[in-house]
Parts: C-alpha cells; structure tokens; sequence
C-alpha cells in the first residue's frame, strides 16, 4: 500500500509549482500520521485510498495557506492542473485552494458527489472501485461524476446560474 500512497502522492505534487517544498515521501508520512485515528473506520480498500486522497488535499490546502501567510510570500498560491475530462482542457488551471472550497460547496450541495470527485478524482478510483466503496451502482457513480465535473466546472469558472 506504501507504493500505492506515494504514487498517489506524487500525482498530487507532479501538478505543483516547481519550488513547491513537499515532497511525495513526506505527504504520504503526513497523511498516514494523520490518518492513525482513521484506519479502523476503513472497511475495503477504495476506503482507505479514499481517506488517504482527501488526507492529502488538505495537507496541501493547509500548506497552500501557510505559505500564502508567509511574511514574504503572501499572496502565493499552490496551483494545481485539473484533468482535461473535468475542465475541458490542461491548460486552465484551478488554484487548489478554490477546488478546495469548491468541493465543500458540493458536499454541502451533496455529499456523496463530493465523495465521489474524492473518489474518482483524487485516490484515482475506477468507476467500479468508486461504486463499491460507496455501495452504489456504477451508473450512479457515472451521473454523479458527469454532474460533479459540470457544477465544479461552473464553479472554478466563475459562472454561477441566474435562475433563469
């Protein structure tokens, strides 16, 4: 599983600035620290890598803001480089800190297509592996990725619906 972590890891930080100071090695020491209290929650496999993927965001959303209040490097930003199937092309990137807050607007909107971006997304899941995890069936697990990518789309775009 450690090979897995730092894979994930690495996609995680090979989407970074270049002088981004952490390392896969260290997010995946970071996110297991982090996750001790978590793992007897942890039924499958998609569940830890799960746990682990959005143990990782918010180590780097927490490093994000550290560095951004930095005295002499406020402002700065941790970018990250969405996929092309969510933003429709590599070259929009999305600041990891409004994905960030963007999938917490979804969680709040509906958890379980927040749960499934996590999913798909971050831990790198298949639809199938996504959808056992979740116990739900791959088609469901197919219409709320569709929607996800649309609505975070919207959002990291800055279009928002006028209701009419």
């Amino acid at each position: 599983m450690y090979a897995e972590l730092r894979r994930l890891a690495a996609g995680y930080l090979r989407s970074e600035d270049p002088g981004h100071t952490l390392q896969p090695t260290a997010l995946v020491h970071e996110a297991f620290i982090r996750m001790i209290g978590y793992v007897p929650d942890c039924h499958n496999r998609s569940e830890f890598f799960g746990l682990a993927a959005r143990l990782m965001r918010h180590i780097l959303v927490d490093h994000a803001r550290a560095r951004g209040a930095d005295k002499r490097g406020g402002g700065q930003v941790v970018r990250l480089t969405l996929e092309e199937d969510i933003i429709g092309a590599r070259e929009q990137d999305a600041d990891l800190m409004a994905l960030d807050e963007a999938l917490v607007r979804l969680a709040a909107l509906d958890p379980r297509k927040a749960q499934v971006v996590e999913l798909r997304f971050f831990a790198g899941l298949s639809v199938e592996e996504t959808a056992e995890a979740l116990t739900l069936s791959d088609k469901t697990v197919r219409r709320d990725w569709q929607f996800a990518k649309a609505w975070l789309l919207r959002e990291l775009s800055g279009e928002k619906d006028d209701g009419s």
